[in-house]
């Protein structure tokens, strides 16, 4: 059985100011042909198809042709679960009704966690699709009052397919979203969170499935082992991923396991680059792009309209930035990266230690975090 494992999509998406939805159709269109010279068996889609609860209806409709084209066109199985920028009330919506047509969408915890089997000439492939929730919601699903983290949740609901199904007698693929302890981030990756508790999950509860088809973290990477695998994004959304090569995963079972694993590169429409050089080098129009670029000056002095005269060459400028006199400090530059990092509830307590010139008191932390808690549920169900 072939497989073909992609996620964080992010469809809607919007990098400083410049939707990205023509980048994205164009790469996605790619990855159908991709698909047509590969013929898998299946196709699964580890969460984040779009980049908000409420996409714009451009990212709607590139989704629906996608999928429409995946499902019915070339009548390949698509597994998909929702990912914590994804609405699971709106991508449940119709589920059952498509489940028909082999379009297997996983917007909730299915309290049985039942897995959906295809078959080969080698027997059944179960594929068991867990979208990303927070854990005080799996504590009412499951009925676990233990759960208070994700470690915790991720290891009750791994337990439960441990106890149902033998994975050690057929083959077992995981579909989830979530941050496993050890990946790599990047700086497009909207921070987990949760009261009490840290957002990561061990890589070690996953050693037991065949293959663990993850998203969230969006750099191609194993995490300690082959098998368990983030397929990463499908564009950079980001500077920091500016090295990045991106890709979707090509995975061939036979009838002991994986036999082969395979990164299949995408060439974006528009690149997105960190150059940096002296304005009268970088006015060269042999250098003329348009890449999505963060362009960094290396020249001392005052410049007048340095962004005006760039824009002839690069007229997709996201960011300039000046690397000589005047320019941010290197501590200034160290001190915006720590914030970016920072969980919402350690920015609203480093807010208020400027404001208040005190540390938070614990009591008060403890109710903004659940504050927090409550506007991120809230913004899932929209």
């Amino acid at each position: 059985m072939k497989i073909v494992h992609t996620a964080d999509w992010h469809l809607g998406k919007i990098i400083h100011n410049v939707y990205m939805t023509e980048d994205q159709e164009y790469v996605l269109r790619q990855f159908l042909d991709r698909l047509t010279d590969i013929h898998p068996d299946a196709v699964i889609i580890a969460g984040d198809l779009y980049d908000r609860a409420i996409p714009p209806k451009e990212a709607v409709t590139l989704l629906n042709d996608i999928l429409t084209a995946m499902v019915q066109e070339m009548n390949i199985p698509v597994l998909a679960v929702t990912g914590n920028h994804d609405s699971p009330d709106r991508m449940d919506f119709g589920s059952g009704l498509l489940r028909r047509q082999h379009l297997y969408i996983q917007a909730r915890l299915d309290p049985d966690l039942n897995a959906v089997v295809l078959k080969d000439e080698h027997g059944p492939v179960y594929f068991h699709l867990i979208p990303y929730l927070e854990p005080a919601e799996a504590r009412v699903i499951l009925g676990d009052e233990q759960i208070s983290s994700h470690q915790e949740m991720m290891e009750a609901i791994t337990n439960q397919i441990a106890d149902k199904y033998d994975l050690d007698k057929d083959r077992h693929i995981f579909v989830g979203h979530a941050f496993l302890a050890g990946g790599m981030e990047s700086e497009s990756e909207e921070r987990l969170s949760v009261i009490g508790g840290a957002p990561y999950v061990d890589a070690s509860l996953f050693e037991a499935f065949t293959y663990t088809a993850l998203g969230h973290l969006h750099q191609p990477q194993k995490v300690k082992h082959e098998h368990i695998r983030y397929s990463g994004s499908i564009l950079k959304y980001s500077f920091s991923e500016a090295n990045h090569q991106k890709s979707f995963t090509l995975i061939e079972l036979d009838g002991r396991g994986v036999k082969q694993i395979e990164k299949i590169p995408l060439r974006p429409l528009r690149d997105v680059r960190v150059v940096e050089g002296f304005l009268n080098e970088l006015l060269d129009p042999a250098l003329a792009s348009d890449d999505y670029l963060h362009l960094r000056l290396l020249d001392d002095g005052q410049i007048m309209d340095p962004i005006g005269k760039l824009r002839k060459n690069y007229p997709n400028i996201l960011r300039l930035e000046r690397m000589g006199r005047g320019g941010p400090s290197l501590k200034q530059l160290d001190q915006v990266k720590k914030r970016q990092q920072m969980s919402h509830l350690d920015l609203f307590s480093s807010f208020y230690e400027y404001m208040k010139n005190e540390e938070i008191p614990e009591k008060r932390k403890e109710m903004v975090a659940e504050v927090i808690q409550e506007m991120m549920e809230a913004e899932r169900r929209k």
